[in-house]
């Protein structure tokens, strides 16, 4: 384990340190107590203009500022909202038959299901059981009796707010009810490690920046907060999550940083949850909950595709990979700068230059196969199983810049059946619980009836990701799916480069990108290589010339976005 400071922050990571700080700890101690009742974790009715009387539960006040003279803040059952109403309009929970509506409960199921909650929590409570009834709706009615009948054998002393609510309520804040990134009141969402919320733009800057990493292989900002100025890394192996020392302090407990990071090695609170403590509680489905945090809500006229937990760091195993349409090796290079143990890397490629640069620049420890069509349920059996699928068929004849385009069904755009083809015969079956990913890429400017049957044979609709200096691709694929830009768009885009070398210019007739001694001047293949994300000279190979390092390039990925999109796949397979 070891700390580590962040050599450029993000001004909202900057900001964000002071802010939780000040707001947090506010937050943690407003509770009101004016004399006027209903303290935080009474049961209550309460009166809402157009609404019957409607069950409740005083909660924390959550802000900066000290409520006004008998306002409570009220969490109603049933649809979760919460309403800041005056005393005056609150009744105990005791007045149950005054109070109760039947007309509501028989029209309104929203009304109906508030009943059963707040009726559930007073049982708790008073200990009172209804495990004699075969349904629920046998349940609910002996617990109306139960109300109707004065709450008995406790009465309404039962349902009080327990001792220790009481006591702790100065100290133990609601995490639900504030952003756990900067502590705003104003939560738009679900934290998907740990127990509370985040913002709008704490969730934006989260979906971000969560599965970004660093050259060291761990992850760039905190695990919690996705910001932080002084982080504390996990020296648990395959493990690349760090916490920054504000969320520490605050949420685990004042001088929690300077404590771990004398601890070497650290297992952090994902490997140990049993040493969260203070406010920072990981949800035990956090593994699941972080893919629904990623949903891709443009998808939802199909079903969602299959959620695999996370698999623990000690029990993570090398991946195995099929390549179609491999190109230049992009995918392994990807995989291992992100530091993966690839156990097995197969590719399928037919270009003699592009198997050539792959072949030399990772020294031989990529199987290249010939021709996609060639490989049969046999062949798959002996290589498998794999962990993970990935290609691109070509685009000629699906792109609409090509005028003689032949779409889906002829031509080379008909390959995409052979993708499919991999990707039938090598899912796993329902009763393996076996994590299996796969990626399918294409052109975005393709038609639209083209598009609808790539869907319609996937199952999905594609995310657009767009790259910082080349032009998107759509991209279908079962992994963690993000929908934003890897980062702002600081640069001037180059336009889509492709194998033929006019395709350099800057529109049909346009002039060239780079100007060198007052001329007009193409790219160098350095330059493109620095475009699309490879290292410098990694197509010089073979003596292949500059038309022939533009050809394989333009059949290429972006690293940058590949690498964005592979990033989760650490929460199931070992890295070094």
């Amino acid at each position: 384990m070891s700390s580590s400071s962040m050599s450029s922050p993000s001004p909202k990571s900057a900001k964000k340190g002071d802010y939780q700080v000040c707001t947090l700890r506010k937050i943690f101690l407003m509770d009101s107590d004016d004399g006027k009742g209903f303290l935080t974790g009474e049961l209550v009715w309460g009166k809402v203009k157009g609404f019957s009387w409607w069950p409740g539960l005083v909660v924390l006040w959550k802000s900066s500022k000290p409520p006004a003279i008998s306002m409570r803040r009220v969490e109603w059952f049933g649809d979760g909202m919460f309403s800041e109403i005056f005393a005056e309009r609150l009744l105990h929970f005791a007045a149950f038959t005054k109070c109760f509506c039947k007309n509501s409960y028989a029209s309104l199921p929203t009304y109906k299901d508030a009943i059963y909650q707040v009726l559930e929590l007073a049982g708790e409570r008073c200990e009172k059981s209804f495990q004699k009834a075969v349904n629920k709706e046998e349940e609910l009615k002996l617990m109306l009796d139960w109300a109707h009948g004065g709450f008995l054998p406790t009465g309404p002393d039962g349902f009080a707010p327990p001792p220790a609510t009481l006591n702790n309520t100065m100290h133990s804040p609601v995490t639900s009810e504030f952003c756990l990134s900067c502590g705003s009141p104003d939560t738009h969402t679900f934290h998907p490690l740990f127990v509370g919320s985040l913002c709008q733009k704490c969730k934006e800057n989260f979906i971000e920046t969560l599965y970004r990493y660093d050259e060291d292989g761990y992850q760039s900002y905190c695990t919690v907060c996705c910001g932080g100025l002084e982080v504390i890394l996990c020296g648990n192996a395959s493990c690349c999550r760090c916490f920054c020392k504000d969320c520490l302090n605050i949420l685990v407990g004042e001088g929690t940083f300077d404590k771990l990071k004398d601890v070497d090695p650290w297992s952090c609170f994902m490997c140990l949850p049993s040493q969260c403590n203070g406010n920072l509680k990981l949800r035990p489905d956090w593994s699941v909950r972080v893919q629904e945090f990623f949903v891709n809500n443009s998808a939802l006229e199909f079903e969602p595709h299959r959620v695999y937990p996370s698999i623990p760091a000690n029990q993570r195993r090398p991946i195995r990979v099929l390549s179609l349409f491999d190109g230049i090796a992009t995918g392994y290079l990807v995989l291992k700068d992100l530091g993966f143990i690839v156990k097995r890397y197969i590719a399928s490629e037919i270009c003699e230059d592009s198997i050539a640069v792959g072949m030399i620049k990772h020294e031989g420890k990529i199987e290249h196969i010939n021709d996609v069509r060639t490989i049969t349920r046999k062949h798959l059996a002996e290589w498998g199983p794999f962990d993970l699928l990935i290609g691109g068929s070509p685009c000629n004849d699906l792109a609409c810049v090509n005028p003689a385009r032949k779409g889906l069904f002829e031509g080379t755009g008909r390959l995409f059946f052979e993708y499919y083809r991999m990707l039938t015969m090598m899912r796993p079956k329902e009763d393996d619980n076996r994590p299996f990913f796969w990626l399918f890429e294409n052109v975005v400017a393709m038609s639209a009836h083209d598009k609808a049957d790539i869907c319609r044979f996937l199952e999905c609709n594609p995310i657009l990701i767009d790259a910082v200096k080349v032009s998107p691709a759509h991209r279908w694929l079962n992994m963690v799916k993000f929908s934003l830009c890897l980062c702002p768009l600081q640069y001037n885009k180059v336009r889509t480069i492709t194998t033929k070398s006019n395709s350099i210019r800057q529109g049909k007739m346009g002039p060239l990108p780079v100007e060198f001694n007052g001329k007009e001047d193409y790219l160098w293949c350095t330059e493109m290589e620095k475009i699309f994300g490879f290292p410098k000279h990694y197509t010089d190979v073979n003596n292949m010339g500059r038309s022939q390092r533009q050809k394989v390039l333009g059949r290429s990925w972006s690293v940058p976005v590949i690498r964005h999109l592979f990033a989760p796949l650490k929460d199931y397979f070992a890295c070094e």
